[in-house]
């Protein structure tokens, strides 16, 4: 099973009991709208993406759209918070909390992301550690990124739909969360890779620490959209070793970090010994396909020889019993296609080993000697069908060449 981010657990974190944003006019009817969506449409995130798609047209009403959806319907799972399964696919992050209504931050995480992207926003889950009151949390949290027209913005859909007091969740909605400037979530929460913090000047795990957040432009520029258009183009083994780097460059400041890290090099491990696995997989289906066009073409070529000597040994019998002019001639063009068909099937064999070079080589000039002895007759078919009923008995003459078909 495929190894993924293995982080020692993806939680809500307790949130204050300070005074939050009340519901933001410009939103309501949205909202309303978003949260008529029919429960017959929330089996998958391809239905809730297609009533998204159907009722809001701007990406701006899409994005709140999907917020304000899984922020309200999808409840904090408490009893569960701690049941973290690291080999769960993806796709069980997302199924789950439309089935029981309830999940983590992986889960609320994970959906938003997956409606986003079905929605056509471009959109991406973070993964890092995060910072209240002063003091930074000992576990990993996720949240997420989404472009809305062409500006990125932060989005936390797990902190926006309530809070935990004294071990029970609090269903209230905080749209402090919302499409929140990177800057500014920048202040809580801190992504394991720098590149997800979406700045120009990104922070340090040690200024992060010392809430130090203010853009220090003594720092190298960082050209983060380019950065991500640079990533997104790399194969996964690669993303994985850009990602290593730069969250090694920016500083292991805690064990959250430091088993980001080390999973990222696990990850690294898997996907090298998955790729091996699958060139050795691809050069034996290769191997095969070489062996089937070769052993198919000496079939054809059988069949054509066969047909061939069919031919000749009609023609020995000076052509009796007598035929139409067309079948004697099909006689011939039959076993001339099955021999086209042989050498275009060895045409399609590419870099083959020695030895299945050797045995395309022979084949290869059997029938280029085959070629010369139908050639010939086709010379002589069609000289005989030019002449009269006379001329024609006068034509036969016996012709021993036979081919020996292969083994």
């Amino acid at each position: 099973m495929k190894l993924t981010l293995l982080i020692t657990a993806l939680l809500l974190l307790s949130l204050s009991l300070s005074a939050q944003k009340p519901a933001v006019p410009e939103y309501a009817a949205v909202d309303k709208k978003a949260l008529q969506l029919p429960d017959s449409l929330t089996r998958n995130t391809k239905s809730i993406a297609s009533y998204i798609n159907a009722n809001f047209i701007t990406d701006k009403d899409k994005v709140r759209a999907i917020f304000i959806w899984a922020a309200s319907n999808i409840q904090y799972d408490i009893e569960n918070m701690y049941a973290i399964n690291f080999y769960e696919p993806l796709e069980d992050k997302i199924s789950k909390p439309l089935k029981t209504r309830k999940g983590i931050c992986e889960n609320y995480a994970a959906l938003f992301n997956d409606i986003c992207t079905k929605s056509g926003i471009k959109s991406y889950v973070i993964e890092g550690y995060t910072k209240q009151n002063g003091f930074t949390n000992y576990i990993p949290h996720a949240w997420c990124a989404a472009r809305v027209d062409t500006t990125w913005f932060m989005f936390d859909p797990t902190w926006g739909s309530g809070y935990v007091n004294n071990g029970k969740f609090y269903k209230k909605l905080n749209n402090d969360y919302y499409k929140v400037n990177p800057s500014k979530l920048i202040k809580s929460h801190m992504p394991f890779d720098y590149l997800w913090q979406f700045l120009y000047y990104p922070l340090t795990s040690q200024e992060f620490y010392d809430g130090k957040i203010q853009p220090n432009k003594a720092k190298p520029f960082f050209n983060f959209p380019d950065s991500i258009v640079a990533y997104e183009g790399l194969n996964k083994i690669d993303q994985f070793k850009a990602s290593a780097r730069r969250i090694e460059k920016n500083g292991i400041k805690n064990a959250m970090i430091f088993d980001r890290l080390n999973h990222i090099r696990m990850d690294i491990e898997y996907e090298n010994n998955l790729l091996a696995n699958k060139k050795i997989d691809a050069e034996n289906v290769r191997q095969s396909t070489i062996i089937d066009l070769y052993n198919s073409a000496v079939v054809d070529y059988n069949v054509g020889i066969n047909g061939f000597n069919k031919f000749i040994e009609y023609r020995n019998k000076q052509f009796t019993p007598v035929k139409p002019d067309n079948e004697i001639q099909a006689m011939l063009d039959e076993p001339v296609n099955k021999l086209k068909e042989a050498r275009k099937k060895l045409n399609e064999i590419v870099n083959p080993d020695s030895k299945m070079a050797n045995l395309i080589l022979q084949l290869t000039n059997s029938m280029n000697d085959v070629d010369k002895q139908v050639q010939e007759q086709q010379d002589w078919l069609k000289l005989y069908f030019s002449k009269g009923k006379m001329m024609r008995k006068s034509m036969f003459s016996k012709y021993t060449w036979f081919g020996v078909p292969l083994n």
